[in-house]
């Protein structure tokens, strides 16, 4: 299972938690937990896309102010 995949299922299951606490204040904590599991899933899925991009975009900056230069 990939990190964001994980991270999701957390998320999903300290939602179903809040869904069946009573407790108002152990539902917000689990309503909590749960926003920060998505999160870290956005976080890691924008970090990867970041680092796959990353090389290809700093060598298309390069490239653009040697082609104006011509």
């Amino acid at each position: 299972m990939n990190p964001p995949e994980e991270f999701l299922r957390h998320a999903a299951e300290c939602e179903l938690m809040a869904k069946f606490t009573r407790d108002p204040e152990s539902r917000a904590t689990w309503s909590h937990m749960a926003e920060r599991w998505i999160r870290c899933a956005e976080l890691f899925e924008s970090q990867s896309l970041a680092a796959h991009q990353g090389p290809l975009a700093k060598r298309h900056r390069k490239s653009a102010p040697e082609s104006a230069h011509h």
